[in-house]
């Protein structure tokens, strides 16, 4: 990790480690960088607590957008940290790894594939056409649709703080993706449309 370990704790750090840890069983990860905004944290920790436990998408959707938007940002720790989540929560494996090599990952289940194209358009083109916004309306409601974007976009802040600060690539797990080893993108991206 590009920041030194965190010894000495604030009061208000400490508690919020805390808490942290009384939900998740541990401050890892990027907790031990945001912590070091304290009330950033909180919050953070608070909007990924409601994406992952809380909102009204199934775990299965969740963790799908989780692995969406860290394939989309390279970022490896939450890939290695939740493939084998979005597997048990019913996501096919085959899948999930035709997407970590940025191939068209071929969703069996429909509504995981409109999440993926839905998701798909969101990140790479910034806009969604009109014929899968009212897909993903009819398929998700509108609370789903507003769930699915505070989700890739806490997942995306995720990605991009993991990523910056080069939190621990767990060594003990394959790489992921084909085009990138370590923080370093060793072959160029085909970025595969829905």
């Amino acid at each position: 990790m590009r920041l030194g370990p965190l010894t000495d704790l604030s009061p208000r750090q400490q508690e919020i480690s805390d808490r942290i840890t009384a939900r998740r069983g541990g401050t890892r990860g990027p907790f031990l960088v945001w912590l070091r905004s304290p009330e950033l944290c909180e919050k953070v920790e608070a909007l990924g607590a409601y994406c992952r436990f809380e909102s009204s998408l199934p775990l299965r959707l969740t963790e799908l957008s989780l692995l969406i938007a860290a394939r989309h940002f390279d970022a490896q720790y939450s890939w290695n940290a939740h493939i084998d989540k979005a597997v048990e929560a019913g996501v096919s494996r085959a899948a999930i790894e035709r997407l970590a090599r940025d191939e068209d990952p071929q969703f069996e289940a429909k509504d995981e594939q409109l999440l993926y194209a839905f998701a798909t358009e969101v990140l790479q083109e910034h806009f969604v056409a009109d014929a899968v916004f009212a897909e993903a309306l009819a398929a998700f409601g509108e609370r789903g649709l507003v769930d699915i974007i505070g989700c890739l976009g806490n997942f995306s802040m995720l990605s991009m703080l993991l990523n910056t600060f080069q939190v621990d690539l767990q060594a003990d797990r394959e790489p992921p993706y084909p085009d990138i080893r370590g923080y370093t993108r060793v072959a160029p991206r085909s970025r595969k449309t829905a």
